[in-house]
């Protein structure tokens, strides 16, 4: 191990300003009471399949996944979403179109249907499942309109967000038809369209949208996940970054290993063919905090791990995920959406 490229280094920690916009009791909560679990942890299994691309990711559109791949993220849980339907995106779209110019003005009611310097499109995202039981995912998009053209082309991104569910098989059993689920929420774009667009589904749907965020230990599992993905080239470092509770100020600690090495690493502790377990993840994490402290001193174990980034995919503790790599754009979505669920339940 000792080829690996290390590098510490100590900042400022740059406190988030995710905002809890969208939490509040909706009679969906309610009836969701049943199957909710009574551990305030994260259960996680012992053991997972290692990422694989499915057979319903050839039907993906490419160029869609190309616009969501490398873009930042903001994760979010989501309640079933009451009486929607797909047949009515359309209509959707002209509503949503209205509400928003009309939240612009402050309050100044508009016709729907009127001309605005917005336009907000709903489109399937074909593929993007895990079995074909999922629900359909979809995109929401706000795009600027073009004031110097009368064929009104269509201008910049302003704002994304896509709803999915990939192997949402345990939430799926527990509602009824009248209920869509796609508990993972991911937006790009201000927060104060993020707010907007949760306030209009939340009245349209009666669901409740909850910021995601990610612990130290289902980051560690990431990690192993990601690492352990077989990759026909790597396109980026594998980083660690823990933050170091002190005073005055919090101070963030950032390891970097070459990718090679890190998969080298993982195989050496690797014995399950085809899963990852709790132990072999523990064990990883635990070869990473003794070959720093080999060199540095510092005890990682008494940190606290907040971001962990690969060629697959890169997520923070504030709920932040890029993914990186098409060919387990699945895979990263699974795990995100087995996080969302926990959450909901």
């Amino acid at each position: 191990m000792d080829p690996y490229d290390l590098q510490g280094s100590a900042s400022r920690r740059r406190t988030s300003n995710l905002k809890d916009y969208f939490v509040g009791a909706t009679p969906l909560q309610k009836r969701l009471e049943s199957v909710r679990r009574q551990s305030s942890f994260f259960p996680s299994p012992p053991r997972r399949k290692i990422l694989q691309c499915t057979q319903l990711q050839e039907e993906i559109d490419p160029q869609k996944v190309a616009f969501l791949l490398h873009k930042q993220w903001t994760v979010y849980s989501l309640t079933p979403l009451y009486k929607f339907s797909y047949t009515n995106l359309k209509e959707y779209s002209r509503l949503l179109s209205a509400f928003i110019a009309a939240e612009k003005q402050k309050g100044l009611a508009v016709e729907v249907g009127e001309d605005f310097n917005i336009k907000v499109v709903f489109s399937t995202l074909v593929g993007v499942k895990g079995t074909q039981r999922d629900p359909e995912a979809f995109l929401v998009q706000i795009l600027s309109k073009s004031q110097s053209s009368r064929e009104h082309r269509e201008g910049r991104v302003l704002w994304t967000g896509w709803f999915c569910c990939v192997f949402g098989e345990s939430l799926l059993g527990t509602v009824s038809e009248d209920f869509t689920c796609l508990p993972l929420f991911l937006a790009n774009g201000a927060e104060s369209n993020t707010s907007l667009i949760g306030g209009w589904f939340q009245k349209t749907f009666d669901c409740c949208f909850s910021p995601l965020t990610i612990s130290a230990f289902n980051l560690s599992w990431m990690a192993a996940m990601w690492t352990a993905c077989k990759m026909d080239h790597y396109v980026a470092t594998t980083e660690f970054f823990w933050s170091v509770p002190c005073h005055p100020q919090s101070l963030d600690i950032s390891y970097a290993i070459h990718p090679e090495d890190a998969k080298a690493l993982w195989d050496s502790v690797h014995k399950t063919s085809g899963e990852i377990t709790q132990e072999e993840v523990d064990l990883f994490m635990d070869c990473l905090y003794s070959h720093f402290h080999r060199h540095f001193k510092i005890h990682l174990s008494a940190t606290r791990l907040v971001r962990v980034s690969t060629s697959v995919a890169s997520a923070h503790t504030d709920g932040k995920i890029k993914i990186l790599c098409h060919k387990y754009f699945i895979g990263v979505l699974a795990y995100m959406t087995e996080l969302a669920i926990f959450q909901i339940e």
